[in-house]
């Protein structure tokens, strides 16, 4: 198959890591089965009105039954690197110190799969499945979930740290935060500032306290974070009211976790104005504990924010706007996604650079851990799927990318978002990310387009791109 790529030579590591990304909830499926034990996403599924068309996870893409043929396409493509995520109630159902074999003699035949394809693991601990018996604790609001996510963790390197090397304890502190508990969205569906503030904090501690128990059982291991970020972009960056909500968007989203683990501190913004909400649950030490070692740092982009001032029209979805008050809109300029967000590639680039100029020598290695774009191209009548935008939309952030490491971005490695087409939670099955379709209906697989042009990206190590 041919494919057009842009005149400029872009170079990447010889040892770069081509990767694609799933989670365990998103494909798995088998949510009653061998023992597994409900998580918040099974509840918040079955709860009406919370998801999309009344979609779940039950099924999914069936991946716990057709992992071998997942890993066979994985395969044909050439990753070098697959991220995935154990599901943490499939092996502790009530996320206590009580064993389900049968959850880890699965994750024991999928990485096994995994190597003998050639492909190297990064596995997530904790991609939001949280076992509903902890959330009827209190969850990541209970300081207490920290004993509980530390045992989680020595258990799981224990078992596979002798093949897995690559670990990352939480995806997205943000999205557990703020999505499952300042807006509401995501699972467990609490709409509180104070109570996402404090989910945030744990967050920075649960990394900490995972990373910790998990070294403590193997030397030889990796971690890090996994972060999503995104630049915010001002209509009038002049402008006192917009000014104000850049310096609010950047600090609630990026540096919150990144100062944590680099500085040992929060942004002075925040503290300041919202201290009292955040400070109470900050205890002696907390703050000096984040700046434990990482060895690298997981980038999940998507997309910039951009904000103006208020029209009086309707914020989306991960609105600032409505969650600390500020006097904007968040509505972006097209051309948009399936999912209603802008295409900003060289917003990727910015943020690469940022973090090696700001941070120098101790940042520690970067991976996009995460990147991609949602576009409904289904199957055509020739049996493939054509999707030249998907294709398009990879090519310009990967540019960007190249650029940011000939500026100096010590970036090791790119995950595409996603390997299949899932269960994109509170979207349902409508919003597809796959560079490989997935029929619901009947779970067969079809390599698109952009799969293949992955697949030649990864052959050429992106030199024509």
């Amino acid at each position: 198959m041919n494919f057009k790529y842009s005149p400029a030579m872009a170079t990447f590591p010889q040892d770069f890591i081509w990767g694609a990304a799933t989670s365990s909830y998103q494909i798995e499926g088998a949510a009653k089965i061998d023992g597994r034990g409900p998580s918040i996403w099974d509840t918040f599924c079955h709860t009406p009105g919370k998801v999309a068309k009344g979609d779940t996870g039950d099924v999914a893409n069936d991946h716990y039954h057709r992992y071998l043929e997942d890993i066979a396409i994985m395969k044909e493509l050439g990753l070098k690197g697959y991220r995935f995520s154990f599901a943490w109630p499939r092996m502790f159902p009530n996320g206590d110190a009580v064993r389900e074999e049968r959850g880890f003699a699965f994750y024991d035949r999928l990485i096994d799969a995994i190597l003998e394809a050639g492909i190297e693991p990064l596995a997530t601990l904790y991609h939001w499945d949280l076992p509903q018996a902890l959330q009827d604790k209190g969850g990541w609001e209970n300081r207490e979930i920290l004993k509980p996510f530390a045992e989680y963790s020595a258990a799981v390197v224990e078992r596979f740290g002798d093949r897995v090397k690559k670990f990352s304890p939480i995806n997205e502190p943000w999205v557990v935060a703020w999505l499952g508990n300042g807006i509401g969205i995501h699972a467990p569906g609490k709409h509180d500032r104070k109570i996402a503030f404090t989910v945030a904090h744990h967050t920075v501690l649960a990394h900490v306290a995972s990373t910790k128990a998990m070294r403590a059982v193997r030397s030889d291991i990796l971690t890090g974070p996994v972060l999503n970020q995104a630049n915010s972009v001002a209509a009038d960056p002049h402008d006192p009211v917009q000014k104000h909500a850049l310096a609010i968007a950047d600090a609630h989203q990026n540096t919150f976790w990144m100062d944590a683990f680099m500085k040992g501190s929060y942004p002075k913004i925040l503290l300041d104005e919202f201290g009292d909400e955040l400070k109470p649950v900050i205890q002696d030490g907390d703050l000096e504990s984040a700046t434990i070692k990482n060895d690298f740092i997981g980038i999940n982009y998507y997309f910039d924010n951009y904000i103006k001032r208020s029209q009086g029209g309707e914020n989306q979805w991960h609105s600032i706007a409505g969650l600390f008050g500020l006097d904007i809109d968040e509505a972006a300029p097209g051309p948009l996604t399936d999912m209603g967000w802008p295409i900003t590639p060289n917003g990727l680039k910015n943020l690469l650079v940022r973090w090696h100029k700001e941070y120098g020598s101790a940042l520690p290695d970067l991976y996009i851990t995460e990147n991609g774009v949602a576009y409904d191209e289904g199957v055509s009548a020739d049996g493939k799927c054509h999707d030249q935008r998907r294709i398009d939309y990879l090519q310009q952030h990967l540019a960007t990318v190249a650029d940011a490491i000939a500026e100096g971005s010590p970036v090791k490695g790119y995950y595409q978002w996603s390997l299949m087409d899932n269960f994109e939670w509170a979207l349902g099955y409508d919003k597809r990310f796959g560079i490989v379709h997935v029929d619901f209906d009947t779970q067969k697989r079809t390599i698109k387009d952009s799969g293949y042009w992955y697949k030649e990206t990864i052959r050429t190590n992106g030199s024509e791109i």
